[in-house]
């Protein structure tokens, strides 16, 4: 037992943290002094090592005078290792035990506990590091304790020129027995276990690492994975999608987190929306609801770096709050107050209101779908053979069905198709069952194949607009509701014919409008060529290269 004047904090044991670095390495030249997420990698260990609640006394042993120097304005001590320990040959056994008597007279303290921490595990965190100190001291009988990962797979040997298999029978890899390798990250181990030469004592126990934490970086592919997780951010989207409204926000959502692969993705669906954390969770997304009356306290509790937000309009003081919290913020079609406050904005709906930076209006920034992207528009045919009703994933005010009623016998008549495409939320199926010979499909999954085949289509302001125009397939508009009304990609000069207020117009405008277009190819022609001529595709790529430059690719600095 060490004296109270040599213990750790607490009562605790007293720690010496070795942190090997040498000046080369054939890998990767230069690597502990190589940036990696924009701080030299030895950085990052020696920050772990000083951040420990155990108060360790933190080394570095280096060859090299510029690691050393470097290691001073980190903060740690230095070790200069004696030339025969900076060779090739030299093992880190022999290392740290040629190093530790030196480094005893340089601290003038004996150590219950001698950690080798290697800078080539760049985010071994320090909770993890106290972890396993306060594990390998708590049993006394342990000589030494290695990090490890799991490694249970179906694996092969060769012996005599052969491949064999090492396990007995092919199984899943959950009926394997376990097996762990080494990540070299971390070792521990006890003043009597060097006095007799090594690290490795007799009596062993593994300290599990995964993910990010095992990396031991060897190779340029090791580097670039610690630099991913680097730049993986927690971000958490806030939805609203209910039959008032509608899933466009979700299917925006959903679209742009698609291309968000690299960060880790939640939702948060406000109180109202069960029928957006319907949709999403059928996505496999963790979703959460709102539960309580502050929003914004539930986004904290959740703690994510960054928040998207696609729930109509913010308020000045929750995105104050956010930001006062230290969170990066994004919102989605946010014509509040809250929006100047945000650090991105992008209105593709609607039109630019103001000159504010960072904020980005218009088509060019709509995110279309995959689907879309991948398929090519079709010339218009002169006449028309199929006609398209689409009204969203709610369509809360059934104008699906006051368009069907509206041309039904003029379709009937000229032996036009209606085919109909309702989203997951619709209900009035019973409103459409007097008309024969109608095709209703439900939430489909290839909305775009369904738009490119349509010769003419009927939809509402929101997202499908946006699709539509993607595909050049002329389209009659219908508003939902007064928001939409200020849509302003909806009207003739993007292509469209609009009919204003859905529940205000009556069957014979609605009639009027489709006979006009399917007599006139060369109108359909023209609103086609006008749809085209926005470039829709890639608004998606715009939109996720703007979120990745506001998110940042600069490293995280918590443990």
């Amino acid at each position: 037992m060490t004296s109270a004047t040599q213990q750790g904090t607490r009562g605790g044991p007293s720690v010496l943290i070795v942190i090997p670095a040498r000046g080369g390495s054939k890998g990767i030249p230069r690597k502990n002094l190589r940036a990696l997420g924009g701080r030299p990698l030895l950085s990052w260990t020696v920050g772990r090592a000083l951040d420990s609640r155990h108060d360790a006394d933190v080394v570095v042993s280096s060859d090299a005078e510029e690691i050393a120097a470097l290691a001073v304005k980190l903060g740690a001590r230095v070790h200069r290792r004696q030339p025969s320990l900076a060779t090739d040959a030299a093992t880190l056994d022999e290392v740290i035990v040629g190093s530790y008597q030196e480094i005893v007279q340089i601290t003038r303290r004996r150590y219950d506990v001698i950690v080798t921490l290697q800078p080539t595990s760049p985010l071994l965190t320090t909770a993890s590091l106290d972890a396993a100190i306060d594990a390998f001291w708590a049993d006394p009988s342990l000589d030494s304790m290695l990090s490890a990962a799991d490694d249970t797979h179906l694996t092969w040997t060769r012996r005599e020129g052969r491949f064999v298999p090492l396990y007995k029978a092919r199984v899943n890899r959950q009926q394997l027995e376990p097996a762990y390798r080494e990540t070299g990250g971390l070792i521990l181990c006890r003043e009597r276990v060097l006095g007799r030469g090594s690290r490795i004592g007799d009596r062993v126990s593994l300290f599990i690492l995964s993910g990010p934490e095992a990396i031991d970086i060897d190779t340029a592919e090791d580097w670039a994975l610690c630099e991913w997780y680097l730049a993986k951010r927690d971000i958490l989207f806030v939805v609203a999608g209910y039959p008032e409204i509608g899933l466009g926000h979700v299917h925006n959502a959903l679209t742009i987190a698609d291309g968000l692969v690299r960060h880790r993705i939640r939702f948060l669906v406000t109180r109202p929306s069960a029928l957006a954390q319907e949709v999403l969770s059928a996505h496999h997304f963790e979703v959460h609801r709102q539960s309580s009356d502050d929003l914004i306290a539930e986004i904290l509790a959740l703690g994510p770096e960054v928040v998207i937000n696609d729930r109509l309009d913010t308020s000045a003081k929750e995105i104050r709050r956010l930001k006062a919290a230290g969170k990066i913020v994004v919102n989605f079609e946010d014509l509040g107050d809250g929006a100047p406050q945000a650090d991105l904005v992008v209105n593709a709906i609607y039109p630019e209101r103001e000159s504010l930076p960072n904020h980005y209006f218009g088509p060019r920034h709509f995110c279309i779908r995959n689907e879309f992207v991948l398929t090519q528009p079709r010339p218009v045919r002169e006449s028309v053979r199929s006609v398209l009703l689409t009204f969203g994933g709610v369509d809360p005010n059934n104008l699906t069905g006051r368009v069907v009623a509206a041309i039904y016998d003029e379709c009937r008549r000229r032996d036009i198709a209606i085919n109909v495409v309702t989203g997951g939320g619709y209900t009035a199926f019973d409103t459409l069952e007097p008309f024969d010979g109608i095709v209703i499909d439900r939430a489909v999954s290839d909305m775009a194949d369904r738009i490119r085949g349509a010769d003419l289509a009927f939809t509402s302001a929101g997202r499908t607009i946006f699709e539509l125009a993607a595909l050049g397939t002329p389209a009659i508009v219908l508003a939902q509701n007064e928001r939409e009304m200020t849509h302003f990609f909806a009207y003739e000069e993007h292509g469209f014919r609009n009919l204003g207020l859905g529940t205000a117009a009556n069957p014979e405008s609605i009639l009027r409008a489709f006979v006009e277009l399917v007599d006139d190819f060369h109108e359909r022609q023209r609103m086609s060529r006008r749809m085209l001529d926005n470039e829709l595709r890639a608004g998606t790529e715009r939109v996720i290269r703007l979120i990745e430059t506001t998110i940042g690719d600069t490293c995280a600095s918590g443990n």
